[in-house]
């Protein structure tokens, strides 16, 4: 199997235990605040899971999520589990700011602006302390 996913190597890692991996996205930098959730194990589908392991995984979606809105403050949060290109499962956490390069439009649009957002350079370490409070 040649998957990108489960042969990754030099991940920002925020959080990880044997079922998933939380990971920070560093592909464009006009999306300076993306964060994936990455089940370990090669499954395609939600459906693949069973019900607890899909638990397991929506509330590390969720979490990062709430810990981005904490410390980042976005306009908005995107979700998303694509998929078609790595159909790995895993679920794009992505914090949007009025005045980043896409928005409104998704990130995977043409740019319609510079980018002109700054983050705090600590971002991915105060998320990953608040992850570490609340995943267990």
């Amino acid at each position: 199997m040649n998957c990108p996913i489960c042969q990754a190597q030099n991940e920002e890692i925020l959080w990880q235990n044997e079922d998933l991996r939380i990971i920070v996205v560093n592909e464009d930098a006009n999306v300076p605040a993306f964060c994936r959730v990455i089940w370990q194990s090669h499954q395609a589908e939600m459906t693949d899971l069973n019900e607890t392991q899909r638990a397991v995984l929506m509330n590390a979606v969720y979490h990062t999520e709430t810990a981005m809105r904490e410390v980042l403050r976005p306009t908005k949060i995107n979700l998303a589990s694509l998929g078609n290109v790595v159909p790995h499962l895993h679920w794009h956490v992505i914090a949007r700011f009025d005045c980043d390069a896409y928005f409104p439009a998704p990130i995977w649009a043409n740019a319609q602006r510079e980018n002109t957002l700054r983050l705090p350079e600590n971002w991915t370490e105060q998320v990953k302390n608040i992850l570490a409070q609340k995943l267990v």
